[in-house]
Order: C-alpha cells, then sequence, then structure tokens
C-alpha cells in the first residue's frame, strides 16, 4: 500500500498527472497553468519524462523553454515572438521570464527551491531555480525586476508559488555559507532568521540554513504582497520517497521540475 502523500500549506493541492502525482498552488492556478513534479517522473533517465511534462500543462514539447542552470542570478527574458528555437539554445541562467502567450517556463531542482510567478494583469510569469547562491546572488529580486522591466509587471500584482524545498530541518551547512551571505552584503537582520544553530547536548551545534524563508521574505522586499506569497512547506529531504533530494541521495539524486504556461487570456487583478 503506497504512503498517504504529505500535507502541503493549504494553498497547494495534490492532483494526479499520467505518471503519478504533481503539486499546484490553487491561487496561482488561477491565473496560470503549473506543475511541480515529484520523483515519480524520472526526468534524468526517461526519453519521454519532457514529453509527459508537455502534456500536463498542455503544450507541445516544443514550447517548453529551458536554461542551462548554473546557480546564479541571471535571468533569460523571452519577449512575445521570440520564442523560437529557445529550448536548443539553453542558455546559462536561472530563471526565465516571458509573456509569450502558450510558452511553458521550466526549471529543475533537487532541494533548491522553485519559484514561479504570474501576472494576472499583464500575463506575464517567470520561472526561478534558487539554490543558496542563488539566494545570497537575490536571484529573486533579479526575476522581479526583469519582469519589471520587460514587461511592465507591477510587483503587487504578483501571484508566488514557492514548491518543495529542504528545509531547516534538514540543511545542515558549513558558516563558509554564513559568510558567503556576508560577502553578498546580506543585511545582518536576515542572516539572523535565515540561519540558525541547532545546539547538540548542549553546545553550538550544527548550522542550519532556512532557504524557503530566505525566498519568501526577498519575493516580499522586491515589492509583492505577503499575501500572494505561497510556500509550499514539504522539506524535500524529510520525504525522500516523495520528491528528489540531493542531500539525500548524491549525485545519483534524480530531478523534478517547475512549469508555468504563460496565459493566452489576461484575466483580472485579484483585490486581495
Amino acid at each position: 500500500m503506497a504512503r498517504p502523500l504529505p500535507d502541503p500549506d493549504p494553498a497547494f493541492r495534490w492532483t494526479a498527472a499520467a505518471w503519478g502525482p504533481v503539486l499546484t498552488c490553487a491561487p496561482l492556478d488561477a491565473i496560470a497553468r503549473h506543475v511541480f513534479t515529484t520523483r515519480h517522473l524520472p526526468l534524468r533517465t526517461s526519453p519521454d519524462a519532457w514529453r509527459d511534462v508537455a502534456a500536463a500543462v498542455g503544450v507541445v514539447p516544443e514550447r517548453i523553454a529551458r536554461v542551462t542552470q548554473v546557480h546564479g542570478a541571471a535571468v533569460r527574458a523571452i519577449r512575445r515572438g521570440e520564442a523560437g528555437g529557445v529550448d536548443a539554445a539553453r542558455p546559462e541562467a536561472d530563471a526565465l521570464a516571458t509573456n509569450e502567450p502558450g510558452l511553458a517556463l521550466a526549471v529543475q531542482m533537487a532541494d533548491c527551491a522553485p519559484i514561479l510567478l504570474a501576472d494576472p494583469r499583464t500575463g506575464a510569469v517567470a520561472a526561478v531555480h534558487a539554490g543558496w547562491r542563488g539566494v545570497a546572488a537575490r536571484i529573486t529580486w533579479a526575476a522581479v525586476e526583469a519582469l519589471q522591466r520587460e514587461f511592465g509587471v507591477d510587483p503587487e500584482d504578483l501571484v508566488a508559488a514557492v514548491g518543495p524545498a529542504i528545509g531547516p530541518c534538514c540543511y545542515e551547512v558549513g558558516e563558509d555559507l554564513l559568510d558567503a551571505f556576508r560577502a553578498a552584503d546580506t543585511p545582518a537582520r536576515n542572516l539572523d532568521r535565515w540561519f540558525s544553530w541547532v545546539r547538540v547536548d548542549g553546545g553550538r551545534g550544527s548550522l542550519r540554513l532556512d532557504v524557503p524563508r530566505a525566498v519568501r521574505e526577498q519575493l516580499i522586499a522586491a515589492g509583492l504582497r505577503p499575501a500572494r506569497v505561497h510556500v509550499a512547506g514539504l522539506c524535500t529531504r524529510t520525504h525522500r520517497d516523495v520528491f528528489d533530494s540531493y542531500r539525500a541521495d548524491g549525485p545519483a539524486a534524480g530531478r523534478m521540475a517547475a512549469v508555468i504556461v504563460t496565459p493566452a487570456v489576461v484575466g483580472r487583478v485579484s483585490s486581495q
């Protein structure tokens, strides 16, 4: 008998794809079709996996734009009419943004935080891959700024969904990461919230990093309304039977995808 799926934040819900469970965010789903896949879809080993992803979000595989992720803060903007051949190019970046109707944007992860953004006023969307290096480099800010600059988005209109990622319960890090955030001019007040020491046997213990919290706070600082930033609250390492986790499985770990499709019809901005 299969184990029950873990309970996400109430804004999220489990749905069924052809290969197994996927996660969606209800407030985001009201604007743009999207999915967060699970380890049930073997993206690294199945030659048909991306076709399955395309089918799940209602596009053909050629309409999925991807990048070569490098754990940085570069954003690839795809303007309306420029989508041809972008998947084949696979430029180095860790976020994509577009206003091209019917184009899907995808990022991959296995512990890093996947972020999907959508604007109900302009129809522009973004997909972001945020590991600790991306958070330190403010990839979230870069994505929001790209949506503003390229497509006239007001950050207050954006709805964000932060999918499953490794949580502070399991993300033990070294003090070199804390030094890296300091070197990136991260305010001390942020470091005090994002990093914590877990005491062991009365000692100082191990240092933990809360990437989902950091991502949420960066999105709000970039101008998003707090009520429109939704975090799944599921740790990929804790639920390794459902999600791919590099911390759990090492170099052999699979990859999951976060995918969002630019809506063909632009809706109205919610008053919430």
